[in-house]
């Protein structure tokens, strides 16, 4: 039975952190973000010791499902931005108060802006990467940053709530492989990863556990996501699957070799006894989800695989394959710094995972779960 809490409100009111209120009440980390996520219902020792905790009543921590009312999200009037695309239904905006109109304009999928920065590299790196930099601002440590490599679009979306507890996520645009090759050597945080195993079906613990040591990483739940083929708004060629991927009429937009879009693809066509030469466009690759997306919207290529976050941000047509976890591959020795901390917190928080779900294709009640 579904049990409706209150739990990361009350634990967020009282200043404590999710690792904090496990100590007080001997249970784990992960059994609070369950607990809050509504994925674990606790036994009655463990409800009545959050509740002396929390200086409250078990009854204003936990409630029966007639007594759960989901959040309620007002409905408003506003005024589409000139200048933009007819929108389809489901696509995000952004909303700003201008004189008497609420005014809704379509966030752009491509940067068109000024990448954020903080220093210029002043001499030509040396072969082993290191390099100097003249810094923009005088007494800077970067103490307060998580570097984070990996490809899903969705990871701003909890750089922008970390970062009202005073966290920086410094993103690195990196496939699935790339990311845990990073990890592997050092150089990052934190590894996004969604590397489905063929063979098992189990999303990124069989690669995981293939290239690194038996505990030296921590596995995090991200979420659940879909991903599939992305086509031309309306599906003009009629596209079906992966078996009209060999129509001479069908050029595709591919991703590079690492990326787990490109595995789905290669263990498709391979089932269906496709070739890659008899898939026009096979060869032409974008460095992403959204940039697959892009092209499709463009007229580059008439379909490719991407998440339907990516799909929907550009009211593109979607047809999904599969559904898989996307998941945050973190080094044992980080797992306790304050900043990681801060970020695994926020995964269980319901405004971060209502504005990703929001997205569209992603699936957030394992979020801040443990697998590994």
């Amino acid at each position: 039975m579904q049990i409706g809490n209150h739990l990361g409100e009350l634990r967020q009111k009282r200043g404590l952190s999710a690792i904090e209120l496990a100590k007080s009440v001997g249970v784990s980390r992960q059994t609070i973000y369950a607990i809050e996520a509504g994925t674990y219902v606790p036994n009655t020792v463990v409800a009545i010791r959050l509740a002396r905790v929390l200086e409250s009543r078990v009854e204003e921590l936990f409630q029966l499902p007639d007594d759960v009312a989901g959040p309620e999200l007002r409905s408003e009037q506003a005024v589409l931005l000139p200048g933009s695309e007819t929108p389809q239904p489901g696509q995000t905006v952004e909303l700003c108060q201008v004189d008497k109109h609420l005014v809704a304009s379509l966030p752009s999928p491509v940067p068109w802006y000024f990448p954020a920065s903080d220093a210029v590299i002043t001499e030509k790196p040396a072969r082993e990467g290191r390099t100097n930099v003249q810094v923009f601002h005088a007494g800077e440590q970067f103490t307060n940053r998580v570097l984070i490599a990996g490809c899903d679009p969705g990871i701003s979306v909890l750089a922008k709530h970390v970062q009202a507890a005073g966290i920086e996520l410094v993103l690195a645009h990196r496939n699935s492989s790339q990311s845990l090759a990073l990890l592997d050597e050092g150089s990052i945080h934190i590894a996004g990863t969604h590397l489905r195993d063929e063979a098992s079906g189990e999303s990124n613990i069989p690669e995981i556990g293939r290239m690194f040591k038996k505990n030296a990483v921590a596995v995090i739940s991200f979420a659940e996501w879909e991903e599939g083929i992305v086509t031309a708004r309306g599906n003009p060629k009629s596209i079906r699957g992966l078996e009209d991927f060999g129509r001479p009429d069908i050029t595709i937009i591919n991703r590079e070799k690492g990326a787990g879009t490109r595995r789905l693809l290669d263990a498709g066509l391979k089932k269906l006894k496709l070739a890659p030469a008899q898939v026009n466009g096979y060869s032409n690759t974008a460095p992403g989800h959204l940039p697959v997306a892009w092209n499709v919207q463009t007229g580059v290529a008439d379909c490719g695989i991407a998440t339907r976050a990516a799909a929907r941000v550009l009211g593109l047509g979607f047809i999904p394959l599969v559904s898989e976890r996307y998941d945050l591959a973190i080094r044992r020795q980080h797992l306790d710094l304050p900043a990681v901390q801060t970020l695994l917190d926020t995964l269980s928080r319901a405004s971060f995972r209502r504005e990703l779900e929001g997205l569209g294709g992603y699936d957030t009640r394992g979020a801040g779960e443990r697998k590994l």
